[in-house]
């Protein structure tokens, strides 16, 4: 087979299906009988400049994907495969894609360097193909060595750089490994193939310049080089590199900027006004990631005590403000003739606007005086481009300055922005439909002493937006987003909620028409009128829109009952069908939430039946964006609905289960454990006939090695939910839940805190322990709460670890402190001399009693008291 690869790689690229049918199968076949030989004969295609191109690309492919995959798990397993192979085999492997190197072909040279970072991702790490580096760096550093070779040679030391981690490599293989990349990005370097590929390779690199920044000699020096570069005459796209590179370093190395921030203003102002639009738009991103990083210390600093915060924070962009923002105000009028009809085009316009904004957020107030003679220079010029930029300009302002120095712009520049809703031009009225979006978000706040909105205004606010919705799909897309935020401003508005009560059935028939209006060829639109919809219902004053509310529920459900019967015939049409069924079962879940309180209560239950029918139904439908919105909506129907919900389940049960065991798409399991929670409490006990099954599939989902880490939290929780509504009967089920807690609070003490996302994952694996916990305690207390003592003692090392470990957030505490309470309110004198030998407890409650936190000072001072009561009979 091994002299066949390249007949079997031509065959599986024919145009016959037949032909590459066969040829994929003898390719899988030698896979997977001698994998070593396989990769070998791969790599010796790939490196054979007498192969055909069309076979050493696809030599190529299947060798990288040998190697990776996005799928951890299959990664995992690729690269176990790789460790495995005979030494002897995977050397000739390496040196074969380290002669590919030198090939003529230029495809083959960079197919071939992503292979080898591939390969040094597994091997590094493992100290493995320790001489990598220094071969990659002979071949740049050989005097008469081809362009081409140094070219792909630097592209390989950037691609190696991306894919393993600063500690992998030693100090001295960065230093030399640096050298290599800024020797090849300066003039003595004649080939700009090499220049390009050599700042690329910077890039990547710059995550591990730790040490070599810290030396001013060895910074200055990279700084000096890559300046230079950024206004190199040889291409743009050389320039846009080293811009790109200026970007990470503001990000990477804020602290060593200071000096330089002259010399980078003067390059950024300077492409910004003068280079192609590549160039010019990495400038400006340069000052977006600098006002991005000084919010963020900002914040830091807030947090930490301005006095005592480590971070620096020279606020670079304070300090450039005047000259920066009229270099931003100049880009808002460089836009393109059809940008309003695409939200994802990104030029000079787009990038200046949002950049204006950040800039914006990490200034405040300061940037008004600088903007505001702007807009009003331009907002009444005849040609569109000025009332646009105009317009955009006072949108971008809108965050970051205090609502009291926005609120007598915003109030006096309603008149224009309402008028401009009738422009001529539809790019001005996108933008300015976007605009007020953006005031109704940020500056409009109805129980403020002079609102924004007021009854004198309110009605041509929505005489304009009510007719603007029949625009221009893209402009009624912005319309949706200004009534979604208008109606939004009035939530928990109290009294003040009811303004928006007589236009309330206008908008439902105005976003009703739209959704039609739009139908499948304008999704976003569609999309954009059934989330306004739903927000407009969720913050109506009920008492005076029940029943305009009632009728919405009957032709939602109607609606949903009509996707059902939809004729699919293609993948396409049953696309089309789950996103409608999902936005509408959304739209039904908010409406259930609206009125499942004293006032709606009635006409939720009169609708019950005939709702829980189309939710089946839609379940029929087998998709997994419609399993999610139609399980919340039941979950919600069954709050309301309490012990009534027992009748559904014989039905529903089924579809519950296969949420549960539905591993691949974890989003539909996490909210389908949601529900278990959801329907416990609604059914108390009568959910007892369900409960083998359902903890049956709990169990396993906890042992699922396979299932996305997210679910477990909430399983942990649903222990609780589960033992609080069967109470005695959770007996049979604690043998084998509670060893799981006990496992996975072990396991929260040895997981990684230095990273984010894992202390995220470690505070909620700590609260849905601590609700397991409590849930548990409260289930047994009045029957047999002995069943719970052999588990006091791990609870109490837990919430003593918890309280030692500065890593847990406040949901964490509060649920720590609970699970103490039931704790003691179970158990009572049997844990005395528990609480004797624990006296940690102590310190955890007197600092939540001192807590901001009421509900959490509530929670301490209860369990706080039922300790003393133990401690002193």
């Amino acid at each position: 087979m091994a002299m066949e690869i390249t007949q079997a790689l031509l065959a599986a690229q024919s145009p016959d299906g037949q032909t590459r049918t066969v040829a994929e199968a003898n390719l899988k076949q030698f896979q997977e009988q001698n994998l070593p030989q396989f990769l070998l004969s791969l790599s010796i295609e790939l490196s054979n400049d007498q192969k055909p191109p069309e076979s050493r690309r696809l030599a190529g492919i299947i060798l990288k994907n040998s190697l990776d995959a996005k799928d951890s798990a299959r990664k995992e397993h690729l690269t176990q495969q790789w460790v495995s192979v005979d030494p002897s085999i995977k050397f000739q492997i390496k040196e074969s894609l380290l002669r590919t190197l030198g090939s003529s072909v230029a495809e083959a040279r960079h197919t071939s360097s992503q292979v080898i970072a591939k390969v040094a991702s597994i091997e590094i790490p493992r100290k493995e193909w320790q001489d990598l580096i220094g071969k990659l760096l002979g071949s740049v550093t050989q005097a008469f060595a081809p362009g081409s070779l140094k070219q792909a040679t630097l592209e390989t030391l950037g691609y190696v750089c991306e894919e393993v981690a600063p500690r992998d490599l030693e100090q001295d293989q960065v230093n030399a490994v640096l050298t290599a990349v800024v020797q090849g990005m300066t003039s003595a370097e004649p080939n700009s193939d090499v220049h390009l590929a050599a700042i690329r390779a910077l890039y990547n690199a710059l995550d591990f310049a730790q040490t070599n920044f810290e030396n001013q000699i060895e910074r200055n020096f990279i700084m000096k080089v890559v300046c230079e570069t950024a206004v190199s005459k040889e291409s743009a796209e050389i320039r846009q590199a080293a811009f790109e590179c200026l970007v990470a370093i503001a990000s990477i190395y804020y602290d060593y900027l200071e000096q330089y921030m002259q010399t980078l203003f003067n390059l950024t102002a300077e492409a910004v006004r003068g280079d192609e639009e590549p160039v010019a738009l990495q400038a400006i991103e340069f000052w977006s990631t600098l006002a991005e990083e000084e919010m963020e210390r900002q914040d830091d600093c807030v947090a930490l005590d301005e006095l005592n915060s480590p971070l620096l924070h020279f606020h670079f962009v304070d300090k450039a403000l005047e000259s920066l923002v009229p270099m931003l105000l100049e880009t808002l009028l460089k836009q393109e003739e059809d940008q309003d009809q695409d939200d994802t085009v990104w030029n000079l316009s787009m990038a200046g606007g949002t950049c204006l904004g950040l800039v914006s957020k990490t200034v405040g107030d300061k940037v008004v005086p600088l903007v505001m003679p702007f807009v009003e220079r331009n907002i009444t010029k005849a040609d569109w481009r000025s009332r646009e930029a105009a317009t955009f300009a006072f949108g971008s302002i809108l965050e970051g300055p205090s609502v009291e120095k926005l609120s007598p712009l915003a109030r006096s520049g309603f008149e224009f922005l309402l008028s401009a809703m009738k422009d001529q031009s539809s790019h001005v009225r996108d933008t300015t439909a976007w605009t007020l979006g953006r005031v109704f978000e940020l500056v409009h706040r109805p129980v403020s002493g002079d609102p924004v909105i007021n009854e004198k205004n309110l009605p041509g606010i929505m005489t304009v937006l009510l007719d603007s919705i029949r625009d221009v799909p893209n402009v009624a897309e912005k319309v949706c987003g200004s009534l979604y935020f208008l109606a939004q401003g009035y939530e928990d508005a109290g009294p003040a909620s009811k303004a928006l009560t007589p236009y309330y059935e206008s908008m439902i028939t105005a976003l009703l028409s739209t959704a039609d209006r739009a139908g499948i060829s304008n999704v976003r639109l569609r999309a954009s009128a059934y989330e306004t919809l739903n927000e407009v219902v969720r913050c109506s004053y009920v008492p005076d829109t029940l029943n305009t509310t009632a009728q919405l529920l009957q032709e939602i459900t109607r609606r949903v009952m009509h996707t059902v019967d939809l004729q699919v015939v293609s993948s396409d049409d049953r696309e089309k069908q789950s996103d409608l069924q999902a936005l509408l079962c959304g739209g039904l879940q908010v409406i259930i939430q609206k009125l499942g309180g004293s006032e709606g209560k009635s006409v939720i239950l009169q609708m019950a039946d005939e709702m829980m029918m189309v939710f089946l139904r839609v379940f029929g439908c087998r998709s997994a964006t419609v399993h999610e919105e139609a399980m919340l909506a039941i979950g919600a129907l069954a709050y309301v609905t309490g012990v009534d919900f027992a009748k559904y389940m014989p039905e529903f049960y089924k579809f519950l289960e296969m949420g549960l065991t539905n591993f691949e798409e974890y989003q539909v399991c996490s909210i389908s454990v949601g529900v278990v929670g959801d329907i416990c409490r609604a059914l108390d006990d009568k959910i007892l006939p369900y409960c083998d099954g359902i903890m049956t599939v709990l169990l396993k989902d906890l042992s699922n090695a396979m299932l996305n880490r997210s679910v477990k939290p909430p399983i942990f929780s649903s222990f609780g939910d589960i033992a609080l509504a069967i109470g005695e009967n959770f007996d049979k089920y604690l043998p084998y839940a509670a060893p799981m807690m006990q496992s996975a609070s072990e396991m929260c003490m040895h997981l990684d805190t230095s990273d984010d996302d894992m202390v995220e994952y470690i505070n909620q694996l700590r609260r849905g322990i601590f609700e397991a916990y409590s849930g548990m305690l409260q289930g047994f207390k009045n029957s047999k709460p002995e069943i719970m003592l052999p588990y006091a003692g791990s609870l109490v090392q837990f919430i003593e670890a918890v309280f030692k470990d500065h890593s847990s957030d406040d949901l964490v505490t509060k649920a720590a402190v609970a699970a103490l309470g039931d704790l003691a309110d179970a158990l009572g004198g049997r844990i005395k001399e528990l609480l004797v030998g624990s006296p940690f407890y102590d310190e955890l409650l007197s600092e939540c009693l001192l807590s901001d936190d009421d509900v959490l000072k509530e929670t301490a001072g209860w369990a706080e008291a039922l300790i003393q009561h133990i401690l002193q009979s």
